[in-house]
């Protein structure tokens, strides 16, 4: 397995279909995925706050099978290096801590603005969108994000997706590059 390890911030644990993917994804063992309890209570209260519909405890289902089955994911004991961080939004800095004490390189994100490079850089950790994070993985290991793929679509039921339509959901998810290639 890789030691490449990453950080997933809650705006791309969010979306359902993207979340889904980068959990097939992460068990090919291409990088190591990290998160925070403090990263899951983060997606699901936004997640419930424009979804009032959905059920917390189908949710709170969702957060159990994930840190089960994606391996040594949760990140914790991060705190105490909270308030030492500098970043545009203090709401963000937990996120940047769990990336030190899980010893991860990147941080994948959509709110690249709210890591800016100059507060990353002496850290050795970078923010990086999941569209180029998907394409450098997919440059890496072609076959391991194809067979991700054909899991998480072979998974969805309801409804089911025909190669195209996954496609086409997957640039609903903002990742125009890696559905590209």
């Amino acid at each position: 397995m890789t030691q490449y390890t990453v950080i997933f911030d809650a705006c791309v644990l969010y979306p359902a279909p993207l979340r889904s993917y980068l959990m097939y994804l992460a068990n090919t063992g291409l990088f190591r995925a990290k998160w925070t309890e403090q990263i899951h209570d983060e997606w699901i209260r936004n997640l419930l706050m424009n979804r009032p519909d959905l059920n917390p405890k189908a949710l709170d289902k969702v957060r159990q099978l994930m840190n089960k089955h994606v391996p040594d994911c949760l990140v914790s004991h991060y705190e105490p290096l909270i308030d030492s961080i500098k970043l545009p939004d203090l709401d963000d800095r937990h996120v940047v801590a769990a990336a030190i004490k899980g010893q991860a390189e990147a941080i994948i994100t959509f709110n690249l603005k709210d890591f800016p490079s100059q507060s990353l850089d002496n850290l050795n950790i970078s923010a990086i969108h999941p569209d180029e994070f998907l394409s450098d993985m997919y440059e890496l290991n072609p076959s391991a994000c194809i067979t991700a793929a054909h899991q998480h679509r072979t998974s969805l039921k309801n409804p089911p997706f025909t190669g195209s339509s996954y496609l086409d959901c997957l640039l609903k998810q903002q990742l125009p590059s890696f559905v590209s290639t």
